[in-house]
This record gives structure tokens, C-alpha cells and sequence, in this order.
């Protein structure tokens, strides 16, 4: 049997798998198999034998590398023995602590561990206390966690800090050198309310070329974006640590930034009434919503306002309300540019380019860091106006630089491979689309159709969820294989180099390439080794192997894409804490839903009124047998017909808040159930809420460890289309990742 090397991926229920290096199959580890290494390690395996699906089962032939990584947990005392939970259940096991080596850290804590003896057949992991990071239940300790349980880098080196001290406070005669002058040209920032980085300004006019009859009318449209290359060089420590984390992460009331607040919110940002050095995107545009002409050019600019969303949205609604009063010397540049936008979007539909509307969420917390409310974020005019002109010089910027042949990082979206596509066509016949057709080759318009077509079904919600999966995720690569989901030939990130290392990259091509030169990717001691998601594969160039330089690139795409799925991961895990801990407030009580997702094992509901999504296990939708249809991503009873499937309407009960295991159990209520329950002198069922978050965390636990031995035997038929029997308790599920399309 082969031999193969990767990564140890586990599972919360004990058992693991291999993600390989070469984008293979995963490999299945046993509950014993995994009792001798960890989550992350890396690993030499060989095949033993594979299940009937064709799924292949490793045992382990040697640990080649362990995670060195602290590890964060929960200090707890049970038996006698001081051991460490581990905050992330993939890891398995508790890991053992000498009770001189608890660094006077208290029972219930959150700690940071460091292993000094790993774990083997007959024993578990030790290790010491190396930080103690504080209760469970003060402000911000989620966001502590995930930073930690992630790996995202939070603290700047001390080069780094010194350098960045060491930048001037504002321009200096040198940096106005070879400049375009725009300090007097009306350009705007637009962003929402609680921003502080500026990446760009907008500006815009009428543009008319020739005379008479055979004139042409268009736009003259100004994309400004901040001139970031200009303070960080290659090689610098500045340059080191941004190109370290890659992108900034985006925390509820926190952000953890690429670049030092002296950069990020102050030289580089685009702050009104100041000067500013940026790099502009000049296009003119077409009554079609064409980019007919577009050039590049350093400039120094000088913001005349700082607007938001709201207030831009209110001037183009009512150019003689309040907000346009208190704007009049701005309201006709507003008019201008959402003109320009109308004219862009009528291209975008044009080109067939996808596009989904979907319900995002904003988290409000209170001064303590605690959820205030859940509400949903609703995108308006202004919004879609700086995303069609920041598309717009994502486009030239691309077009730019592969005119020249000049290697960079393009941001590509493919559509769906010929499983997906399959698959997807089979769904949509099961859903009662016959005539409904996709090419094999499909492109953006056919999907964008049968989203329009559907648009006004009951079911839509569940179609376009399905369109969405079957897309693959965006990723950066040196190869230009275009954006499928935007319907673009070629495709980059321009806009955003305060907050994004590709982005950065961009603007020293673009600046090379106008100054007659080439940029010279030089490799970095900090790049990683970027881990594969599930059904991943590395990028493949076309044709001949790559040069070196083309490979440093695809390195660098490899590295900006892992660390962006990284910050969506722990700003994801965030959320969903401070959900679960929202949610808290509620056990028991009642609620509307809708079904956002279906899996053999329960379904997802969607509250109305808190946008928050829980999981109804099997077990609590009543006494028959329900099997789960794939095609149809819905559960049916075999005895009742009863179908559940995405878009249903439900009304469900909080019955179980894991805050640890960031999920959210929900029961179904079936309509008088309360008053018969009542009626016959019973009560309603609902869970009582722990006394502490110490005597929570020994009830979850115990409550994991019997659904574990409860559903052990189920696990195995949960995306089959068996019939899915009940267990005696519900077993524990990953939350179903929310569909969405990156941009």
C-alpha cells in the first residue's frame, strides 16, 4: 500500500484525517490511530484499505513534524488531576498539567498550554500553563481565543513598531515629487459609519469627445486608492509583518490591521482635509457602461469629505432633504457618480455577471463587548455605487498589467467543476426545473438566468442556495484563469492595499510598469505552507513548468489565500461565540424560523427575529423515519410525507447553548403543544440554565460524551440516503458554513 505525507485534520467526535500534499483524497484515521498524535501534526501514513465508497483508511507510520503552537484551553479539576480542555475539539484529548505547572492559573480559566510530553498509545498529552489569559466571561475574551486558536499574528515585531514610529506625521517636500496634482479635484471617501481606514475616493464628471451629432457622451471616472507601496518596501520589517498576516481581521468592535494604526488610520488612510499620496485609476466610461480608456498615475490628492453609506444613499433619494442641504457643494459630483454607476451596471447585466442577493448580518454589542442586538446589514445605493467603480479598477488594473506580460496575483473564480455541474442539474430536475439547462461548459449568464427565473418561487431562496455551492472559492494565483461569478477575462485586487497584501503587490507592478521597470517578487523566511480547504487542489500552470519567479508568485497566492480563509474562520468562530452566549439569555423560549440548510443528520433554522441559526437534531422532529434527499436538500418522513426542506417556515424552541462547541441546538414545536402539555398538568420542556460557566462547561462535556457514544454508529449515514433512525440523544454537528461568494 503507499506511503503518503500530510497534515492531521481531526474531528470532534475522536477520529481524524489526512490532508495531503498533493490534493488526494483524505485520509481516514481511527479513534486509535489518532491517539497518538494531534490535530495539525504532520504525518506519514500508509493505506490500509478502503470502505465501500472508496474512501481510503491510513494507520500512521511516523510523526514527522508536531505543532509547536500553544494550545488554548479551559483549566478544570476533575478526579484529582488538573487538565486542560481544549478549546478547539478537534484536538481530542485533555491534556494533563502537573499541579506545579498550573501557573496559579484558577479552575475555569482560559490558558495557553505548551506541550512538554506528547501523547502515545497508553497516555495522554502533559503539558505547562504558559499564559493565563483570564475568565471565560470577560470582555473580549473570545476574540483572545480565536486569535490564539487560529494563529493570527496580533502583535507587531518591534522593528516593525520603530519603523512605523519613524514615518513622518505628514507629506514631505520628496513625496510630492513626480505627482499628478489633484489636491483641487472634488474627490470623496465613501464607507460605512463605524470605518476608520480609508482606502479610496471617488470622483467623477461628464465627459463629451468630438462635436455635433457624431459626439459621444460619457464619464470621466477617478478611482483614487491609497499610494500604501510608497512606505512599505520589500524586505522591510514593515513589509515582513504585513506580508505575515496578509490581511487585516475584522472582529466585532475590534480589528486586528495588516499595517500599524500609524499607516493604517493615519498616513496612508485618505482622512478628509488632508494630503494624501495616492495611486489613481482615471477611466473614462461609456453611455453603455464601457471602460472605453483608462491610465494609471501616482497623484497626491487631497479628500474634500468623509461621507458613509447613509448619508450618500439619503442625497440620491432626495436631493433636497437635509443630508443633500448640508452636501450642496457636493450633490451634483453624487449625481455624476450615480449616473456613471447606472451606466456600469447595465454592462454588468450585460456581461451575465452573477449576482445573489443575500441577507449579511451585523453583530451590535454593548460597551461590555456583549451582543446588544442581531440586525440584518442591508446594502443601498452608495453601496453598490463604490462596488461597481472599485470593480471597474480591479478590471483595469488587470487588464494592465497582463497587457504588459508582467506576472502578478489575479484573483480567480472558476465556476463549477463537471461533479458540481452534474450534481447541481440533477438537484434542480428534483426541484421541478426540466427545461432548465446547463451547458458544459457553463457560463456566468446561464446561472444568473436561472436565478432570475426563479426569483419568484416559494422555493427560491433554496435555488439560489444551491447555484451558490455549486461555485468553487475565489482564491489569488498567478494563473489567469478569470472571475466566473463576476463574468470577467481577467480579474485582480487593486483597491484595498491598507488591508490587503495582494493588493499591495498590485501597486508595485502597476508603479514598476510605469516607470519602465519590472517587479521582482524576492521570497520572504514567512511564507507558509498555505493548508488545502476540503477538496482543495494547488494551483497548476498551464504548459511548461513554472520559472522560479512564477513560482514565488503562486507561493504568494498560495500563502494571501490560506491566511484569508484563516481571518473568515476566526472571525466566524467570534460570531458565533458571542451568538451562543446571546443565546443563553433565551433557552426555553419560543421563535419563528426558516430552514437555511438540510443534512441526514437534523436541519439549520434561521431565527426571524435574531438572525441566529441552530441546528433541530433528527431526534427531536417526532417518531418516524425521516431520509434525507440530496437532490432536493431536504429530510421527508416515510410515514407522514411531512418534508422539510430550505425555505421552510417552523417554529422551533432554544432547548441546548454549547458555548464551547459554538453550536446551538433547537427543538421543533408543533402547534398547541404547549397548551396540551398544560392541559395534562405537564410542563413545557425547556433546559435550565447552569449556575456558572464552569458547571456549563462539565454539563456540555458530559452531554458530548453520551450523544458521542449515543450516535457513534449514525455518524456514518449522515450524508448517505439511508433512512436516518433515531437516536436516543441528539448528537453534536458542525455547523453548515453559510453559502457566499467572495469578491
Amino acid at each position: 500500500m503507499a506511503e503518503i505525507e500530510g497534515t492531521v485534520q481531526g474531528h470532534r467526535d475522536g477520529h481524524g484525517f489526512v490532508v495531503t500534499d498533493g490534493g488526494e483524497p483524505w485520509i481516514y484515521l481511527s479513534q486509535q490511530e489518532m491517539r497518538t498524535v494531534l490535530h495539525r501534526d504532520r504525518v506519514r501514513v500508509r493505506v490500509l484499505r478502503y470502505d465501500r465508497k472508496g474512501r481510503p483508511e491510513g494507520r500512521v507510520l511516523d510523526i514527522l513534524e508536531r505543532r509547536k503552537t500553544p494550545i488554548i484551553g479551559r483549566l478544570l479539576h476533575e478526579g484529582g488531576q488538573w487538565i486542560v480542555a481544549p478549546e478547539d475539539s478537534r484536538y481530542g484529548q485533555d491534556i494533563l498539567i502537573p499541579k506545579n505547572a498550573t501557573a496559579s492559573a484558577a479552575v475555569g480559566q482560559v490558558v495557553s498550554v505548551e506541550l512538554t510530553e506528547p501523547p502515545s498509545l497508553h497516555s495522554q498529552p502533559v503539558g505547562r500553563v504558559a499564559e493565563v489569559l483570564g475568565e471565560i466571561d470577560d470582555s473580549g475574551m473570545e476574540i483572545e481565543i480565536a486569535v490564539r486558536k487560529y494563529e493570527v499574528p496580533h502583535q507587531f515585531s518591534p522593528e516593525t513598531l520603530a519603523q512605523a514610529a519613524a514615518l513622518p506625521d505628514k507629506l514631505r517636500p520628496a513625496d510630492r515629487k513626480q505627482r499628478v496634482d489633484l489636491r483641487d479635484v472634488a474627490l470623496v471617501t465613501i464607507d460605512g459609519e463605524d470605518a476608520r481606514d480609508f482606502d479610496d475616493a471617488v470622483y467623477c464628471e461628464p465627459f463629451k469627445r468630438g462635436r455635433g451629432k457624431s459626439a459621444v457622451n460619457g464619464w470621466r471616472l477617478l478611482v483614487a486608492i491609497a499610494d500604501v507601496s510608497h512606505y512599505v518596501k520589500p524586505g522591510e520589517a514593515l513589509d515582513e509583518d504585513a506580508y505575515e498576516r496578509a490581511t487585516s481581521v475584522y472582529f466585532p468592535r475590534r480589528v486586528i490591521p495588516m499595517l500599524p494604526e500609524k499607516l493604517s488610520n493615519g498616513l496612508c488612510s485618505l482622512n478628509p482635509q488632508v494630503e494624501r499620496l495616492a495611486v489613481v485609476c482615471d477611466m473614462v466610461v461609456t453611455a453603455e457602461g464601457e471602460v472605453e480608456a483608462y491610465q494609471f498615475y501616482p497623484a497626491i490628492i487631497n479628500s474634500q469629505a468623509r461621507l458613509t453609506y447613509t448619508e450618500v444613499a439619503a442625497v440620491l433619494a432626495n436631493t433636497r432633504g437635509p443630508e443633500a442641504a448640508a452636501r450642496a457643494d457636493l450633490v451634483p459630483h453624487l449625481l455624476h457618480l450615480h449616473e456613471v454607476y447606472r451606466a456600469l451596471l447595465k454592462q454588468r447585466a450585460r456581461r451575465g455577471a452573477v449576482d445573489f442577493e443575500t441577507t449579511e448580518t451585523q453583530i451590535v454589542c454593548d460597551d461590555n463587548g456583549r451582543i446588544e442586538k442581531i440586525v440584518p446589514r442591508t446594502r443601498n445605493e452608495a453601496h453598490r455605487l463604490i462596488e461597481e467603480a472599485m470593480l471597474a479598477a480591479n478590471v483595469c488594473a488587470a487588464d494592465f498589467i497582463a497587457a504588459a506580460e508582467h506576472p502578478c496575483l489575479y484573483r480567480v473564480h472558476e465556476g463549477p467543476t463537471p461533479e458540481k455541474r452534474i450534481a447541481l442539474q440533477a438537484q434542480l430536475r428534483a426541484l421541478g426545473l426540466v427545461g432548465v439547462q446547463l451547458s458544459d461548459d457553463p457560463k456566468p449568464g446561464e446561472m444568473q438566468a436561472i436565478a432570475q427565473a426563479t426569483a419568484n418561487r416559494p422555493d427560491a431562496q433554496q435555488i439560489h442556495t444551491l447555484l451558490l455551492r455549486s461555485m468553487q472559492q475565489a482564491i489569488y494565483t498567478a494563473t489567469n484563469s478569470g472571475h466566473f461569478g463576476l463574468a470577467y477575462e481577467a480579474y485582480t485586487h487593486f483597491t484595498s492595499p491598507i488591508r490587503r497584501y495582494p493588493d499591495l503587490l498590485v501597486h508595485r507592478v502597476i508603479k514598476a510598469l510605469l516607470a519602465g521597470r519590472r517587479y521582482h517578487l524576492v521570497a520572504s523566511d514567512k511564507t507558509r505552507v498555505p493548508e488545502l480547504r476540503r477538496g482543495g487542489k494547488p494551483a497548476k500552470l498551464q504548459g511548461k513548468p513554472p520559472s522560479q519567479e512564477m513560482a514565488l508568485w503562486e507561493a504568494a497566492g498560495g500563502h494571501c489565500s490560506a491566511n484569508e480563509r484563516r481571518a473568515d474562520e476566526a472571525s466566524r468562530d467570534v460570531e458565533a461565540w458571542l451568538k451562543c452566549r446571546y443565546m443563553r439569555e433565551h433557552l426555553g423560549e419560543e421563535f419563528s424560523g426558516t430552514v437555511s440548510a438540510a443534512a441526514g443528520f437534523g436541519l439549520f433554522v434561521t431565527l426571524d427575529a435574531l438572525y441566529v441559526e441552530g441546528l433541530v437534531h433528527i431526534t427531536e422532529l417526532g417518531g418516524e423515519y425521516y431520509r434525507y434527499d440530496e437532490a432536493r436538500q431536504e429530510l421527508r418522513g416515510e410515514r407522514t410525507g411531512i418534508r422539510y426542506g430550505i425555505g421552510t417556515r417552523v417554529r422551533v424552541q432554544v432547548s441546548r447553548v454549547d458555548l464551547d462547541g459554538r453550536k446551538i441546538d433547537f427543538r421543533m414545536v408543533r402547534e398547541g403543544e404547549a397548551e396540551r402539555l398544560l392541559a395534562r398538568g405537564e410542563k413545557p420542556r425547556a433546559t435550565p440554565t447552569p449556575a456558572s460557566a464552569t458547571e456549563e462547561l462539565a454539563t456540555v462535556r458530559n452531554a458530548d460524551r453520551a450523544a458521542k457514544k449515543a450516535t457513534r454508529s449514525y455518524q456514518g449515514k449522515a450524508a448517505g440516503s439511508e433512512p436516518a433512525r433515531r437516536s436516543r440523544k441528539p448528537g453534536p454537528a458542525r455547523p453548515a458554513p453559510k453559502p457566499r461568494t467572495r469578491r
